[in-house]
Formats: structure tokens, C-alpha cells, sequence
């Protein structure tokens, strides 16, 4: 893995990066080329492509990994001091098809390999960089759309590519498709190696304008100048529906218990999150609902971006530092430029539009927009004062931070989990409930809070879901959690060698369990005790941890409701300890249906509501590179999307809301946490909204909230 310093150098090594000269390897419209062909067909006559070039057409056949082989004539290519191959290349089809390039070095241990897809139409260049690289060397989490135009030449670089190679040794360049099921062709000619890494770096030259849009493509919402910026961000909301509601958003035709707080209530087989006037609640809330969040690190890549503003004057307000390095956070891990200076597009488009009141601007204009698409809550992370103007009903998250210990499942995406056996765990709990609940407990708006976001309860795997409990042995012997485990442990069997007999280890004394590193053995059919004591662990872990927040904030606050802890990795003892506490279980669901990404069956069995606290849809023909966790073709699959899974959440006589995540789109070349930048707002980065998608929303929310 690259440091820090290393990708930096890496951003400022490519934006001086020459053009070397070319040295050809293959040319692949000639018969001479030097090549195997494996469930391929060559045709047997050349043919002229509209610039005038040779090319020779290759069909892959039904196969389960058809390809093309070209090596030397003998020994092996000396490519030291070369920087990236080219290969002239058209697809045949009248669709995109996917290839693979696979360079082989001296050994098994000695290769690239990289999967990019060739879109239909004109030939172009296909550049591999002759070294690992991926977007996050660059620093964000999707890599700019293929291909592009370089001076009248379609460019497509590879912008993820694994392994490594010595290039003084090079046996083979491999061609080849993934199981085509009907034959599939391209077109190819010369085949070369050049010095530099101008292809590389001219991917990610210039490519977001001073609005933060991407240079190179275009849509309906993109903007050329601030009077269209401001033309498209003032038009008005149709008005919001609120017929056959109460003043919370409540259906007046659904009646229930009225305690002058947010509750829930079971009624007729069906949960409901209910008013404080007694009606029935179905939450349509959207996440992020903040107006910072258009900050991109500039600095270590400033040749990106076209425009910026001075850091002085009246635009220095949208300029900052920040310092999101964290070896303990799995997001964003590799990451280039993940500190120092900021701008925030966001911000200053909204600038741009409504002046130095733009904060205030923004907020009604907001809160306008999503009373009119139909949502009826401020989700998690949103702008407090959107909360306190009594527009939405909102929540609040108790983040639980300090100088507590730790446990690491090796999964840690958002960073450690939290040791709830620690003292000043219950001590930090009771302090960000204080802080989360602070002028807002006596509040009748607030629907309720949140702890914590997206813990690592579980990795991924099939021995991911005893993560928790082998890391906990893992630890150091000052860990709380480990010594509360040990002593669980000696508990049960009283002996050393009673526990080494259960879990068929060797175990010569207590003393051994206290170890750095201890190797805690995975279960398995042979010792069904290991999963027996691991699941008890990760059920009093749980119990634990929820235990504690619940006291704090009904501490702090005993009218609320207490939301739970935004399951993404979770395990069975871990939501059932959850449920014995919250009074709502919620579930962060990245699927084309809720009822796919939780176990439904489970949260039943257990008797509590469930919220879907993120979901979203995103696709790539916005701007932003990626399409979310979640992606469709296009963006007119979004909104057919979103119906899908909110009409199956409030069909669900156990789902009391779905919440989008989130509002704004993410900045092209990444959000400060972790490079995250996705096409899945409501709005753009210009904050103008998507206008088909919003549109799909409305109506599907109107239908559900009447």
C-alpha cells in the first residue's frame, strides 16, 4: 500500500508526466502478430476503419473464457522505463461488451489485470497503466466515464488495475471475455508501450468546472452560466399535499393512542410510528439534509478542477482544511489526498444563487421542496435548525466518542467497534446523550435518536458473524471485553483443559487466553461449543453496548423514542439484544427490496417495528462517477427504482418508514470522509433538482401518505 506522502506524489508526479514515444509490441491487424487464439475466429482480410486505420476483426466465441494470446517470438519483453500499453481497439457489437486485460510476468506472482468495458461506436485507444493504480489513488472511490476525447481521439484508460510486474520480464499480453453466450467481436490493431503516464493523468485533468459538474458529459440539469444556475435553482415546488393529515404528517384516518409524543403502536396486525396527536405515521425521510456537503479535497490534485475561486474575499468561506486520515477506518483506505485544503461547490453555488443570505435561502427553500416530493421526516445527519422550524419531524444521532477501548472484527469499515465493558464507555455514552438531546428533549417534533451508524457487528464471509468474539480474544489483555469474555469462560468450565477439550485447542493454562494475538479458532461442525460460546458472547457484547446507550438517553431524555443502532453488519444475537432496548429496530438496506437486505423474519419473531434508516438508487449519467451502493442503467430507472422499494416497505406490517440517502450528490472527485462520489441525490451539486426522479418520488410518496 502506497502512504500518504507517496500518493501525493503520485497526484503531482502525473500532472508533469510527458508523452513518450511509442514501441510497438503487436500489430494485430497484421498477419505477423505473433499470437494463440483460444474459442477465437480471426478473420482472414483486414478492414479499413473510418480514419483510415487497418483493423482486423476477432469474434469471441460461446466460451467460458475465450481469448487472445500475444507473446514474443522468443524469451520475454524488456519494458522497463515504459508506462502504460496501448491497444487500438473497436467494438463490433451495437452494444457494450466487457474485456479483460491480463499481462503476464516471469511468474504466477507477476501480472496486471484489469476489466473495462468497450462501449459501441468509433475505434479508440485503450490505455493500461503497467502498474496498480485504482480512482482512490487519485483520491476518490470511482474513477471518471470511458471513454473520453483526446484531441479528436476516443481515449478509454483503464483506471483500476491490480497486481505487479517487472517489466524486464514480460511473457504475454492475454485478450479475453468473461462466458460471452453468443459470439461477440471487436476490431484490433497496433498494440504498444510508451513512457509516461500522460493517458493516465489526462483521465483526470480538468474534469470538474468551477460549479463542481463534470467536464465531459452532459444533462438536462447541467448549468453553463450563473443565470441559468439561478433560473433552475428558484423555480417553485408544486405545493405541498397535506389534506387528510395532521400538523406532524399524521393520517387522520388511521386513530391511535395520543400521548403528545412520537410512540409506536401495534394495531389490527400492522406497526405504526404514531404522532403526538394520536394518528398513524409512515416515515418517507431523506438523509443529509445539510448544505456543507459539497466538500472535495483540492489539494495534491488541483490539476482536476477548472475555475476555482480565490481563497480570499467573499469566496474564502467556502474554502478549508480538513484531515480525514484514520488507520483504523476501512473506508477510503488507500486514499490519495485525504487532507488539506477543501472548496465546497455546494456552498458556493448556493452563494452564487441567493447571496450572503444563502444559508437562510437554502433552508426554506429546502424544506419547501421536500414537503412537496411528499417526505414527512428530516432523517439522520440533516441541518438541526431544519429540525427546529417545526416544518419536518426529525431525529438526532448519539455518536459515542472519547478515550474508551476497542475491539477490531478486521472488517472495521467506519473504524473500530467501541468496548462497552470499558468504563468511560458509559461515561462518553452519557455525555452524547446529553449533547444529542440538549434543547431538544421537550420537543414534540423530534421522532427520536439514533445510536451510533453502521457499527462493525459482523465481516463479511462465512465465519463473518463470529468476527466480534474472535477479535475480542484477539485483543490485548488490558481489553475489558477480553477479560469480561475470559471470565464468561472460566465461568463455564473451570478448568484450562475443559475449555482446550470443547474448542480442540491446546490451552496449557488461563494465562495463555491473556496473550496479544491469541490465534481464538473458528467454529466448526467437529466443536459446535466454539459457536456456542462465541454466539453468548456476541449476544452479551450487544447487551452490553445497547444496554448502556438505552439508559443514557432515557437519562437524558424519557420521552423520545429510541431508534436503535442502524444495522449494516449485523448478527442475530446483536439485533435481538437490540430489540430488548430500542423501541424501533433500525436497518441501513442496501437491496432492490427491503425485505432482501435484513432478516425479516427475525425482526418479527422479535416483536419490534422496523425502520429502513438508508436505501438508495444511483447511475452514472449525472456527473459523479458512481452509482451508489445500489445501481440502475440510467437515470430514469431511479425513480421505477424507489417506488419498487418503498410501496414493498409500506406493504410490510413491520416497516414503519423508509429513509433516502441522502439529499445532495456526491462532489465528482469524492466527499471528504472517505472519496465516496455518487450520482443519488435528489438534488446536484447545483442544487438543482433531478427533475424525473424527484417527480417518481412525489408520486409515489403522495400515494403512500393518503
Amino acid at each position: 500500500m502506497k502512504t500518504v506522502a507517496g500518493m501525493a506524489a503520485l497526484c503531482l508526479g502525473l500532472c508533469l508526466a510527458g508523452r513518450g514515444q511509442a514501441t510497438e509490441v503487436a500489430d494485430l491487424a497484421s498477419s505477423s502478430a505473433h499470437i494463440d487464439l483460444q474459442q477465437v475466429t480471426r478473420a482472414a482480410a483486414t478492414e479499413t476503419a473510418q480514419d483510415g486505420v487497418a483493423q482486423r476483426r476477432y469474434s469471441f466465441r460461446p466460451a467460458a473464457q475465450p481469448q487472445i494470446a500475444i507473446a514474443p517470438a522468443q524469451g520475454t519483453w524488456n519494458w522497463r522505463g515504459q508506462g502504460e500499453l496501448r491497444l487500438r481497439v473497436q467494438n463490433a457489437m451495437p452494444w457494450a461488451v466487457t474485456l479483460v486485460v491480463d499481462i503476464d510476468g516471469a511468474d504466477a506472482k507477476q501480472y496486471l489485470h484489469a476489466t473495462v468495458g468497450l462501449p459501441a461506436g468509433p475505434a479508440q485507444i485503450l490505455v493500461l497503466p503497467l502498474h496498480a493504480t485504482s480512482p482512490l489513488a487519485f483520491g476518490m472511490q470511482a474513477g471518471p466515464t470511458m471513454p473520453f476525447d483526446e484531441a479528436g481521439q476516443r481515449v478509454l484508460v483503464a483506471t483500476a488495475v491490480t497486481g505487479a510486474l517487472e517489466l524486464s520480464g514480460v511473457r504475454a499480453v492475454r485478450l479475453s471475455m468473461p462466458a460471452p453466450q453468443a459470439a461477440q467481436s471487436i476490431l484490433l490493431g497496433k498494440l504498444d508501450v510508451v513512457a509516461g503516464e500522460a493517458a493516465l493523468h489526462d483521465a483526470y485533468a480538468g474534469i470538474v468546472d468551477r460549479y463542481g459538474q463534470y467536464t465531459r458529459s452532459h444533462w438536462p440539469e447541467k448549468v453553463a452560466d450563473n443565470a441559468a444556475l439561478r433560473a433552475a435553482v428558484r423555480q417553485e415546488p408544486p405545493a405541498a399535499a397535506s389534506a387528510g393529515e395532521d400538523a406532524y404528517g399524521g393520517r387522520l384516518d388511521v386513530h391511535l393512542r395520543k400521548t403528545g409524543w412520537f410512540h409506536t403502536q401495534q394495531a389490527d396486525g400492522r406497526w405504526w410510528l404514531v404522532t403526538p396527536d394520536g394518528h398513524g405515521f409512515f416515515s418517507l425521510g431523506v438523509n443529509a439534509v445539510i448544505a456543507d456537503g459539497g466538500r472535495t479535497y483540492v489539494q495534491g490534485r488541483e490539476f482536476m478542477f477548472a475555475g476555482l475561486p480565490p481563497d480570499s474575499g467573499a469566496w474564502a468561506a467556502f474554502w478549508g482544511q480538513g484531515d480525514n486520515r484514520n488507520a483504523q477506518q476501512g473506508a477510503g483506505a488507500g486514499r490519495c489526498c485525504d487532507h488539506g485544503r477543501w472548496f465546497d461547490f455546494y456552498a458556493a453555488n448556493l452563494y452564487r444563487v441567493d447571496g450572503k443570505d444563502w444559508l437562510a435561502a437554502w433552508r426554506t427553500r429546502t424544506l419547501a421542496r421536500l414537503k412537496a416530493c411528499g417526505f414527512n421526516t428530516l432523517g439522520n445527519w440533516s441541518d438541526p435548525a431544519l429540525g427546529t422550524r417545526h416544518a419536518l419531524p426529525y431525529t438526532r444521532s448519539v455518536n459515542i466518542e472519547g478515550a474508551f477501548g476497542n475491539v477490531a472484527t478486521g472488517y472495521d469499515w467506519w473504524g473500530r467497534m467501541p468496548d462497552p465493558f470499558d468504563p468511560r464507555f458509559a461515561q462518553a455514552a452519557d455525555a452524547a446523550a446529553a449533547q444529542a438531546a440538549r434543547d431538544v428533549r421537550g420537543d414534540p417534533w423530534l421522532l427520536g435518536y439514533f445510536a451510533d451508524n453502521e457499527l462493525a457487528w459482523a465481516a463479511p464471509g462465512p465465519q463473518g458473524r463470529w468476527a466480534l468474539a474472535i477479535g475480542t480474544l484477539h485483543g490485548e489483555a488490558r481489553s475489558d471485553a477480553k477479560q469480561a469474555f475470559i471470565a464468561d469462560l472460566k465461568k463455564k468450565y473451570g478448568t484450562p483443559d475443559r475449555l482446550a477439550a470443547a474448542w480442540g485447542i491446546a490451552l496449557p493454562s488461563w494465562d495463555a487466553l491473556q496473550a496479544t494475538n491469541f490465534p481464538a479458532p473458528e467454529p466448526s461442525d467437529a466443536h459446535p461449543a466454539i459457536a456456542d460460546d462465541y454466539g453468548a458472547w456476541l449476544r452479551r457484547y450487544a447487551d452490553q453496548y445497547f444496554r448502556v446507550v438505552a439508559q443514557a438517553i432515557r437519562r437524558h431524555d424519557p420521552h423520545h423514542l429510541f431508534l436503535g443502532g442502524r444495522f449494516a453488519a449485523s448478527t442475530p444475537e446483536a439485533i435481538a439484544a437490540c430489540a430488548a432496548y430500542c423501541d424501533v429496530l433500525s436497518f441501513n438496506v442496501y437491496a432492490d427490496l427491503p425485505q432482501h437486505g435484513f432478516d425479516a423474519a427475525l425482526a418479527h419473531k422479535l416483536g419490534k417495528p422496523v425502520l429502513i434508516t438508508e436505501f438508495h438508487f444511483g447511475s452514472d449519467d449525472r456527473g459523479p462517477f458512481g452509482k451508489g451502493v445500489v445501481g440502475v442503467w440510467n437515470e430514469a430507472q431511479r425513480g421505477a427504482a424507489y417506488a419498487k422499494f418503498v410501496e414493498a416497505a409500506a406493504a410490510d406490517p413491520d416497516i414503519v418508514g423508509a429513509h433516502w440517502f441522502d439529499y445532495v450528490d456526491q462532489p465528482v472527485t469524492g466527499r471528504l470522509l472517505d472519496g465516496e462520489n455518487s450520482h443519488i441525490g435528489l438534488v446536484g451539486i447545483t442544487d438543482i433538482p433531478f427533475a424525473g426522479f424527484v417527480e417518481a418520488v412525489r408520486k409515489v410518496n403522495a400515494s403512500l401518505r393518503h
